[in-house]
Formats: C-alpha cells, sequence, structure tokens
C-alpha cells in the first residue's frame, strides 16, 4: 500500500510539470519573466491600462537570449481577431522587424545577447517615421504605414505568436530566455527618454503598458524572478 501510495504522489507530480498552469499576479517592478525551455504553450498575457486605439507608439524592453540567428523569435505579439496588430520579430535572417496588419519592416541590427539588450521601436502615423533603439541607439528611420491606426481589442502576449486572437502557436517562433521592462506609450518618446531606459535612470513609465504595476497571467512554464537575483 505505501508503494502504491507512493507511486501515485509520483504520478501525480509528473503529471503537474505536464499540464499547463496559470496564474495572474500584478506588478513586476524589478522582475524578469524567464521562459527557459522551447514549447508551443508557456506564454504571458499582459492586461493594458487604456485600449491599443493608437496612432503612434514606444515600445521598450529588456531582452536577453541565446537563441541563435537562423530561428525566427516572436518578440512582442497583439492580436486582433483579425490582424496582427502589431507583432515584432527577429527574423530568420537575423534582421528585426515589426508589424502593424501588414507587411512587415525589416531592419538591420546589432543582434540580441544571452547579456542582455535593451530595445525600443517608435512608430507615428503622421510621419510614418519608424526606427528601432538598440542600447540608446537609434536606427535608420524608415518610413511605414502612415496614416495607419492601431486598432484596440485584441490581445497582447509574450512568448507566442498567436495566429488566432489566442492560439495556434508554433513552437519554432516561441521565445526562450527572459524579458524583463516591457512599457509601451501611445506616443513617441523624445531620445533623451529612450537613452535614460537603457541606462535605467529617471524616465516616464508606459502609460498603456507600465512594467512596475501591469496585471498579467503566466500560462505553461514561466518563471518570475527579480532581475538581480541569481538563484
Amino acid at each position: 500500500m505505501r508503494l502504491l501510495a507512493e507511486m501515485c504522489v509520483l504520478v501525480a507530480v509528473v503529471l503537474s510539470c505536464l499540464l499547463p498552469l496559470s496564474s495572474a499576479s500584478e506588478g513586476l517592478f524589478r522582475k524578469a519573466l524567464i521562459f527557459p525551455v522551447e514549447n508551443a504553450r508557456s506564454y504571458v498575457t499582459l492586461t493594458p491600462q487604456k485600449p491599443l486605439q493608437m496612432s503612434a507608439f514606444t515600445l521598450c524592453m529588456r531582452l536577453s537570449t541565446e537563441l541563435p540567428v537562423g530561428r525566427e523569435v516572436i518578440l512582442f505579439a497583439y492580436r486582433t481577431a483579425d490582424n496582427d496588430e502589431l507583432n515584432v520579430w527577429r527574423e530568420k535572417d537575423g534582421q528585426f522587424s515589426f508589424y502593424l496588419a501588414g507587411d512587415g519592416l525589416m531592419f538591420k541590427l546589432p543582434q540580441l545577447s544571452a547579456l542582455g539588450t535593451h530595445m525600443c521601436v517608435t512608430w507615428d502615423s503622421q510621419s510614418g517615421l519608424s526606427a528601432f533603439w538598440v542600447d540608446g541607439k537609434r536606427s535608420a528611420r524608415q518610413v511605414y504605414r502612415k496614416g495607419h491606426t492601431i486598432r484596440s481589442e485584441g490581445t497582447i502576449l509574450l512568448g507566442q505568436d498567436p495566429d488566432k486572437l489566442l492560439g495556434d502557436f508554433d513552437v519554432t517562433q516561441s521565445f526562450v530566455g527572459e524579458i524583463s521592462d516591457v512599457n509601451l506609450w501611445d506616443y513617441v518618446l523624445p531620445a533623451s527618454d529612450i537613452q535614460a531606459l537603457y541606462t535605467r535612470h529617471q524616465a516616464p513609465t508606459g502609460n498603456v503598458l507600465d512594467w512596475n504595476t501591469i496585471q498579467y497571467q503566466t500560462n505553461g512554464i514561466v518563471l518570475v524572478k527579480p532581475v538581480d537575483e541569481g538563484k
């Protein structure tokens, strides 16, 4: 009987590891989301402070990954029922891109590192001017989707690319590594603020997504740990 009881406990532990886990929390001040393994079921949903009805934005985040070039990686996904409204990628060829409900805009940038990269994307509908910022330095600007508006009533995901509102994930596109300091504004930040964010000096937090107070839900195998903790 004791052996049977121990076997039942072992089976329960194994099943708990195999089944998706989900938990909802609030606030990620000085914390990182860790996606330790490649799979098609681990992701985090973020709840915005206001609807993503935007004609301009600045999106910033810190990323650490060892995924090699030659493997596409989703870095940020916001999807409505019909479109990928705002997706940020590292493409298979090593370029970086973002998509606003259509064909994407490509940039050649320094590669992501296991030691960490601070990355921002800016876009303004009125002029169409778009850019990436890597560790406080701006890329050459391009013009993209002038006059476009990002629509609200979608879902924001980290870790997976949804091919419908929430689902149809592809393991070969999933993120593996650490993500922190995800902030989103519905306007283009000045260069001084982006550089201050990179150096962790005083700067405004996002008025759409504020990492310090964000409501979020983890699903699958995702760890939440302090950024300065080594264990």
